[in-house]
């Protein structure tokens, strides 16, 4: 089996380790727009092989693990170039966009729009590694658009590397995602400009920075170049979400103001309900998990 992979960085370089790990008779291929990534992919061996455009039609699978923007550039002539039975994933944070955009190609159903829900604040081939998307999730959208026998392999692929696979529907994960990714990242990204436009010692900042402070900032450190983009495509659920968030931001600031600390220790205390929350989700998981290893 011939793997291409399309970008590789932390997502596609982790499913290409993951791809030598779960398939073993497959050969990889990688490109990257980023010749150094391409390089180090290969000296690393992330990838055997460079994934020239004359290639393409001999994949089998093709993961396209680029931003978003550009995967919308490049998806419809990569379905044009690949052979009839070959399957072609994205795994990007936005869905209703690509999905859009695949819908009239003769070959739609040859596409399976992926989201992996894994990932790190750092970039680049060496940030990949094999076991990234274990017990994670993985949203499948759209699924009922996906050839019958292309899209039973993937969900074994992925149930093999031990995903947790759902299904939902690329309007309401765009949602969904807004409040639990993107929301994060625009915090992260704002606390840490916040705080180096007050502190002007950066040293005084990193010797007071506690865990705390280091967890909530970490995602800070992630790409630009990806994120632009998906706040780009997802811009009207992202802008509900912020303006939910900044009513919540002007609440809390108006009761420190006002010295109602009764009522800041109540939503604090209503808000610690999320730990009951988690927990239950993280369970859920590995009760799914249990059952896709016993060959549901």
């Amino acid at each position: 089996m011939n793997i291409g992979v399309i970008g590789l960085g932390l997502i596609g370089g982790s499913f290409a380790l993951a791809a030598k790990k779960f398939t073993p008779d497959c050969v990889l291929y990688g490109f990257d727009h980023q010749p150094n990534h391409l390089e180090e992919a290969l000296s690393l061996g992330i990838v055997s092989e460079t994934l020239h455009p004359n290639a393409v039609a001999t994949m089998d699978v093709i993961i396209l693990a680029i931003p978003v923007d550009a995967a919308l550039e490049q998806v419809l002539a990569l379905l044009d170039q690949m052979h009839n039975n070959a399957l072609l994933m994205d795994v990007g944070s936005t869905k209703v966009a690509i999905c859009k955009t695949v819908a009239l190609h003769p070959r739609r159903n040859q596409f399976l729009a992926t989201h992996p829900i894994a990932g790190t604040e750092f970039s680049g081939p060496k940030a990949a590694f094999p076991d990234l998307f274990v017990e994670q999730s993985q949203i499948l959208c759209e699924t009922s658009k996906t050839r019958p026998d292309l899209l039973e392999w993937a969900v074994q692929w992925f149930r093999n590397m031990n995903m947790n696979v759902n299904e939902m529907d690329p309007e309401a994960h765009d949602k969904h995602i807004a409040y639990v990714s993107h929301l994060s990242h625009i915090s992260s990204f704002m606390l840490g400009k916040t705080v180096m436009e007050k502190e002007e010692d950066e040293r005084a900042i990193f010797e007071m920075a506690g865990s705390g402070f280091a967890s909530t900032v970490r995602l800070a450190k992630s790409s630009p170049a990806m994120w632009t983009p998906i706040f780009k495509q997802n811009k009207n659920n992202v802008l509900e979400v912020l303006k939910e968030y900044i009513t919540n931001l002007e609440t809390f600031k108006q009761q420190l103001e006002q010295d109602d600390f009764k009522g800041l220790f109540e939503q604090m205390k209503k808000t610690n309900a999320i730990k009951k929350i988690l927990a239950g989700i993280n369970q859920n998981n590995i009760t799914n998990q249990s059952i896709i290893n016993h060959g549901k």
